[in-house]
């Protein structure tokens, strides 16, 4: 990369700085203004260039001051609102200045919840909690088995087994021996 001490002609340096270069180079060899911007490679009409003052600072005041009112308004719409306060104001004026005061639409932020955190109940006698599953299977001749199991979550046994066959829709209650054995799951 090149820079403007390097002599890369297509690095400048800001005009500001050109300036006070091209004054300090006719001052001190005592070079009238044309020479110092030649030698410097200064145009004449760039080193004479004052800049104007802004304008439209009025609108600019009036429009930040809107735009502080009514956050959610966009430049179109201040843009309406100027127009019925009496400012005959282009629009893409208007866009520009909104664009370089750095305003934009707030947008809204989305309410979100917290979750609570949910505590897990203590169990300490019986009949608190009860959980209910079906547990499905199917035999090796081809018939579906669903079993309805209820269970006392404070104890871990299960209370009460059914069986139910999908075939015929009834509901056989599993003997006492098979609930014996599932009681400690």
């Amino acid at each position: 990369m090149g820079s403007p001490e390097s002599g890369d002609p297509k690095k400048r340096m800001e005009l500001a700085g050109l300036r006070e270069d091209v004054a300090f180079i006719s001052a001190a060899f005592h070079l009238s203004e044309r020479r110092a911007c030649k030698l410097l490679g200064v145009d004449r009409a760039s080193y004479r260039y004052e800049p104007r003052s802004d304008r439209k600072a009025g609108l600019r005041e009036e429009l930040v001051k809107l735009a502080r009112q009514k956050p959610r308004f966009g430049y179109r719409r201040l843009h309406a609102v100027l127009e019925r306060c009496g400012q005959a104001v282009n629009v893409k004026r208007v866009y520009r200045l909104y664009r370089e005061e750095g305003l934009a639409v707030r947008r809204r932020m989305r309410k979100r919840l917290v979750p609570q955190p949910v505590t897990e109940p203590r169990l300490t006698q019986p009949n608190q909690e009860w959980a209910m599953d079906f547990i499905v299977d199917g035999l090796a001749n081809g018939r579906m088995v669903r079993i309805l199991s209820v269970r006392m979550s404070h104890i871990g046994t299960t209370i009460c087994a059914c069986q139910l066959t999908l075939q015929d829709g009834r509901v056989y209650p599993v003997p006492d021996k098979k609930a014996g054995e599932m009681k400690r799951i």
